[in-house]
C-alpha cells in the first residue's frame, strides 16, 4: 500500500463520520439528504475506482514517474517550500483543466459521468469516483513531470486536492462570502453538479475557483433557481459496472450506427450529448426532464437492512485488500478484485428489486461461507484462522438461510414521488 493509499485508508473513518453527522444536522433541519440505495452506490463505486487503482499505477504513476527520470528539463527539489506551493497551485491548474475537458469531449466524459449520476447531493457524493479516469486523465498532469515536480511531491499535491474536494459535496453549508469568490465551495459546486440550464458546464475548480473567474466559467449559486442533480441521462440504475460502462456503450452503439466514417471518430471527441444527425434521425432519445422522479425502487425494510449488512462487510474487504496490494501476487489481488466487483453488482440487484439476484445472492453467500472452511484460507491470508474461517461461515451462512424469507417479502407501495423541483 502506497503513502496516498495508506492516508486514505486511515481518512474513510473520517469521512464516515462526517457523512454521519451530515446525517444528522439534515435530520434536525426536517430534510432527507440521504437514501441508502443512493449512498450504497455511491459508496461502491468509490470501492471500485480503488481497486481499479491498483491496477492502473503504471499510467497514473508509472509514466509520471519515467517522465521525472528521462525527461524533465529541471531537477527540483523536494524539500523546498516554493516547489511544494508551486506544485499545489500548478496541480490544481491543471486538474481545472482535465475537469473542464471532461465535461466537453465525450470520451473523458464517459469517465467523469459516474461522478455527476447521484440524483442527490451530500458527502457520499464525494466518494462516488471512477473506475476508468486513469486511462487518459494522467495526460494532463505531464507538464509537472516535465517540469520536473518529483514524484512524490505530485502524490502529495494530488491528494490534497482530493481530500479537499470532500467537504463541498453537502446541502448543509450555505454561502460564504468572500471564500466563495476565492475557493471551490460547496455552494460553487452545487452549481456544477446541477442540471439546470443555468449551471450546466460550469464551476471546474478543485481548490481554487479563481481558475473559472479566470478562463470564463464561473456560476454563482442562485437561490432562486435550487440545483437539480444527476445528468442530461439519467442513470436509473443500482450497477456499478453499467455506471461506469454507460456512456462508452452509447458511444460505440453512435459510432457503430453512423454511415460516415468521419462520425464515427469524431463522435469520441465532440461534446457530451452530440450525435451524428443520422443517427440521432434514426435513433431519437427522448428529452431531459428535470422535473422527472428520482430513481428509487422500493425496497422492504428487512431487505435494506441485509443489503446494508452485505455492503459494510464489503468494506471491511476492501480495506483488506488496499492492505494486501504491498505483497500480495497479481492473480489473488485479481481474483480478490472480481469478487468484490461482482458482489456489489449483486447488491446493486438487489436494489433495484430483480429476481435473479436473489439467486445470485444465494450463490455468493453460500460460496463464501463454504469455501474458506473447507479450503482453510481466504485471499491473501493461508491458512486462515480457524476463528476466522468459523466466523464467515456463520455470517454469510446466516445470510443464506434468511435469502429465501427476504424473497418473499413485498416491498411498500411506492410513493407517487415528488418530482425535482
Amino acid at each position: 500500500m502506497n503513502t496516498s493509499e495508506l492516508i486514505i485508508t486511515w481518512a474513510t473513518p473520517f469521512f464516515f463520520a462526517l457523512i454521519a453527522l451530515e446525517f444528522v444536522v439534515a435530520r434536525v433541519r426536517g430534510q432527507r439528504v440521504y437514501r441508502g440505495n443512493d449512498t450504497v452506490n455511491s459508496i461502491g463505486l468509490g470501492v471500485m475506482s480503488q481497486i481499479a487503482g491498483v491496477f492502473t499505477k503504471l499510467l497514473t504513476l508509472g509514466i509520471y514517474a519515467w517522465c521525472v527520470e528521462h525527461l524533465a528539463l529541471f531537477a527540483l527539489p523536494a524539500n523546498s517550500l516554493w516547489v511544494w506551493i508551486s506544485a499545489l497551485l500548478l496541480y490544481d491548474l491543471l486538474y481545472y483543466w482535465l475537469h473542464r475537458m471532461g465535461h466537453e469531449v465525450n470520451i473523458l466524459w464517459a469517465a467523469h459521468v459516474v461522478h455527476h449520476q447521484s440524483e442527490q447531493y451530500n458527502l457520499s457524493t464525494a466518494l462516488r469516483q471512477t473506475s476508468t479516469g486513469g486511462l487518459l486523465g494522467w495526460i494532463f498532469y505531464l507538464p509537472m513531470a516535465l517540469l520536473g515536480y518529483p514524484l512524490e511531491v505530485f502524490m502529495a499535491v494530488a491528494l490534497i486536492d482530493l481530500l479537499y474536494q470532500f467537504w463541498v459535496h453537502t446541502e448543509q453549508v450555505g454561502k460564504l462570502g468572500w471564500f466563495d469568490r476565492v475557493f471551490c465551495s460547496p455552494s460553487n459546486h452545487r452549481a456544477h453538479h446541477a442540471t439546470n440550464d443555468r449551471y450546466l458546464d460550469h464551476n471546474y475548480g478543485g481548490i481554487l475557483i479563481l481558475w473559472d473567474r479566470l478562463f470564463g466559467t464561473f456560476v454563482e449559486e442562485d437561490d432562486a433557481d435550487k440545483p437539480v442533480y444527476g445528468t442530461r441521462a439519467p442513470l436509473r440504475s443500482w450497477n456499478p459496472l453499467w455506471a461506469n460502462a454507460e456512456v462508452y456503450w452509447a458511444t460505440a452503439v453512435d459510432a457503430w450506427h453512423a454511415r460516415r466514417w468521419r462520425d464515427k471518430l469524431q463522435v469520441w471527441f465532440r461534446p457530451p450529448g452530440w450525435r451524428p444527425a443520422d443517427v440521432a434521425a434514426r435513433f431519437p432519445k427522448p428529452a431531459y426532464d428535470i422535473r422527472r422522479a428520482v430513481y428509487d425502487p422500493p425496497m422492504a425494510p428487512a431487505m435494506v437492512a441485509y443489503c446494508l449488512l452485505q455492503f459494510a462487510l464489503l468494506l471491511g474487504m476492501a480495506t483488506h485488500f488496499l492492505g494486501l496490494t504491498a505483497h500480495a501476487d497479481f492473480a489473488t489481488l485479481l481474483g480478490y478484485a472480481l469478487y468484490m466487483v461482482a458482489s456489489l453488482c449483486v447488491i446493486g440487484a438487489l436494489m433495484e428489486g430483480r429476481r435473479r439476484a436473489f439467486w445470485l445472492e444465494g450463490l455468493r453467500t453460500v460460496l463464501t461461507a463454504v469455501l474458506p472452511l473447507l479450503l482453510g484460507r481466504w485471499f491473501g491470508v493461508d491458512p486462515l484462522d480457524e476463528r476466522a474461517a468459523a466466523t464467515i461461515a456463520v455470517l454469510f451462512g446466516a445470510s443464506a438461510v434468511a435469502l429465501p424469507w427476504l424473497a418473499g417479502l413485498r416491498p411498500p407501495e411506492p410513493l407517487h414521488a415528488a418530482p425535482n423541483p
